[in-house]
């Protein structure tokens, strides 16, 4: 007989404590409506409050808990990375803890994936309820995002999402990365990505912990991740290109002087006194060191790292 539950939810926290209980309760309200096998799965990302507490006390009275604490905060896309390896549904639903995702978009999002055969679909909070000091960035970082990635989403940070499960599988996510999972799950060849417009609730606890710096640091991913994803695993395509490029140019200059020296030039007059020869001479040393760098990073992307490892001081319902 197969066990398999047919959703995990993956959910990412920090300093959520008032919010768990009823948000919990939310989502038993959901599957048991909808007659879905489930599992939920929090990530206490570092919590300095009572989180943790609450999460152990649920799991200790419902079987679906399971819950996961790292030992300091290490961000979303950590939290996200150890909830994907644990997950067992064949679809996985991501919502933040603060009850500004409601549960009652999971039968929707559920149904696109297991029904229409989606790979991903992104929640799109098309009417938001948040300070126009995150709307704006938000808007903005989206509008780039798309620019850059050429995938089609209106909202790449909404918290909402739903997955088939081979897509949490493959793709991997850490340092700011997880807003741009549909990015990165489409360059690995999950075509089918969609969009779900769903609700956006006003948050009832706590504070929120959006900061400039979270999109700041989003930006730099992404030209990290577009990089990586195009040249990752062939650097020397890039950085050797470029270096052979700027050497060669160098080189032709050089040349050039060298001629103009020896057969046009009557004064007498020093080749270094050309700030060509110098602006050569840069260009050579540039290009040289270019092609290194691209031969050190091909021998680097060679070699397999984990760059994912967080400390799990304790787990509960695992």
């Amino acid at each position: 007989m197969d066990n398999t539950p047919n959703i995990t939810l993956v959910i990412p926290l920090l300093d959520e404590e008032e919010s768990i209980v009823e948000l919990y309760s939310w989502i038993r309200k959901v599957m048991a409506e909808n007659n879905y096998t489930y599992e939920v799965i929090f990530v206490d990302d570092g919590s300095k409050d009572g989180s943790w507490k609450v999460i152990a006390e649920l799991s200790t009275v419902y079987e679906e808990v399971k819950g996961i604490r790292f030992r300091r905060n290490y961000g979303k896309s950590a939290a996200l990375n150890r909830g994907f390896a644990l997950a067992e549904g064949n679809v996985v639903i991501t919502m933040d803890a603060d009850l500004q995702d409601s549960p009652d978009e999971i039968p929707a999002l559920y149904k696109k994936i297991a029904e229409d055969g989606c790979d991903l679909i992104s929640g799109w909070k098309k009417t938001r309820h948040d300070p126009i000091s995150k709307t704006i960035p938000s808007r903005f970082f989206n509008w780039i995002t798309r620019k850059m990635s050429g995938v089609k989403l209106n909202d790449f940070n909404c918290g909402l999402k739903s997955y088939k499960k081979e897509v949490v599988k493959t793709v991997e996510v850490y340092g700011e990365m997880h807003r741009y999972i549909p990015v990165i799950a489409k360059w690995a060849g999950f075509t089918n990505i969609g969009e779900l417009e769903v609700q956006h609730q006003a948050r009832k606890y706590g504070v929120t912990k959006f900061g400039l710096e979270r999109f700041i640091n989003g930006f730099l991913d992404l030209l990290s991740i577009t990089f990586v994803s195009k040249f990752g695993k062939r650097p020397m395509h890039l950085f050797g290109l470029l270096g052979t490029l700027m050497f060669a140019l160098g080189f032709v200059v050089s040349i050039w002087l060298g001629i103009d020296k020896l057969l046009l030039d009557k004064g007498g007059r020093l080749i270094a006194d050309n700030p060509l020869f110098y602006i050569a001479l840069v260009t050579m040393l540039l290009g040289t060191q270019m092609f290194l760098v691209g031969f050190l990073a091909e021998m680097i992307a060679r070699v397999s790292h984990d760059r994912n490892k967080y400390h799990v001081i304790e787990t509960v319902g695992t």
